[in-house]
């Protein structure tokens, strides 16, 4: 898609700070504490959605990652795809199959026909994911950081490879707010001990030294105290980290007339409006940023009743 080296200037350009971004360096590893395997049960009902707190009912549960997906995490799938020939390595990108979307022929609509398309460039600065020995591997200290450099593509076949999906907007945002008009996942206050964002730039310097802008581990806003800086806890009400900076999240939704995906949840170039529940970005499918990831959802599966027969057994004397 060519015009999408515009639009990826474009959004660089819009949600970057002026802070110099170091990407490729090894750094120190932090413990957060924070399992990012763990999932939460998001019970049904309803909430307030988006801006202007339109009720809205979620008729089912669900359940959803209470982190974004880690490098270590995605370069464990990268590892098992190649195993199983999900994806292709050219070029120094990951690409894979794609059925393709249905063409509804609206004005500025791009066709998204079925084919081949990039999951994730790993040849590039931007990532922490590299090909060593055609083996996957993640840059030293940023195994619990937030996977970025991922497209739609990429993330969505990390789910389907699971039998995960990508949440939903609806899902993302009940998980993010609860069921309260809060503005924020953690409340209606926002400051530099509480997300990664744009006015982070101080407590980002602590952790990791140096003039740079970049993510911190998943859960690392909880509450724990690292040298000699205080973080607040970031979850929302349902136990959520990072649903607010960090990296922005790819949702799943496919709309009719657009061939656009949308994004939820800020990240760390950005600022205190982009971190309001309700904001949103969008992008190509086959769009990737230093500041973009995603988070997954799945269903709950529930198990049908065991039916007990009885069995007359005749026992010989």
């Amino acid at each position: 898609m060519r015009k999408l080296i515009y639009l990826a200037f474009v959004l660089l350009t819009l949600t970057s700070c002026s802070t110099a971004i170091i990407v490729d360096e090894e750094i120190k590893s932090v413990d957060t504490g924070v399992n990012p395997d763990s999932w939460v049960v998001i019970s049904a009902g309803p909430f307030y959605y988006n801006m202007h707190s339109k009720v809205v009912d979620v008729d089912y549960d669900y359940e959803i990652m209470i982190t974004h997906v880690t490098n270590l995490q995605y370069a464990n799938y990268l590892n098992e795809a190649l195993v199983k020939k999900t994806i292709r390595i050219e070029d120094g990108k990951v690409t894979g199959h794609y059925p393709g979307d249905q063409f509804d022929g609206y004005l500025h609509e791009w066709e998204i026909p079925e084919g081949e398309y990039l999951h994730m460039p790993f040849a590039e600065a931007g990532g922490h994911i590299k090909l060593v020995d055609n083996t996957f591997i993640v840059g030293k200290g940023f195994e619990n950081h937030p996977v970025a450099m991922v497209t739609w593509f990429g993330a969505k076949a990390y789910a389907d490879f699971y039998g995960y999906r990508i949440p939903k907007e609806i899902e993302w945002s009940k998980a993010a707010r609860g069921t309260d008009k809060r503005a924020y996942p953690w409340g209606d206050h926002i400051n530099a001990n509480i997300t990664n964002y744009g006015s982070s730039k101080n407590a980002i310097q602590r952790l990791l030294g140096g003039n740079i802008a970049r993510t911190t581990p998943v859960g690392y806003f909880n509450g724990n105290t690292y040298e000699d800086f205080v973080t607040e806890d970031n979850r929302s009400p349902y136990g959520l980290y990072d649903m607010g900076g960090n990296v922005w999240q790819w949702v799943g939704d496919d709309y009719p007339d657009v061939h656009y995906r949308y994004m939820r949840g800020g990240s760390f170039t950005n600022y205190e409006y982009n971190i309001f529940v309700w904001a949103r970005n969008s992008a190509g499918p086959d769009f990737y940023n230093i500041n973009i990831g995603f988070r997954c959802a799945r269903d709950i599966v529930k198990e049908d009743p065991q039916t007990e027969v009885e069995v007359e057994v005749e026992i010989e004397e």
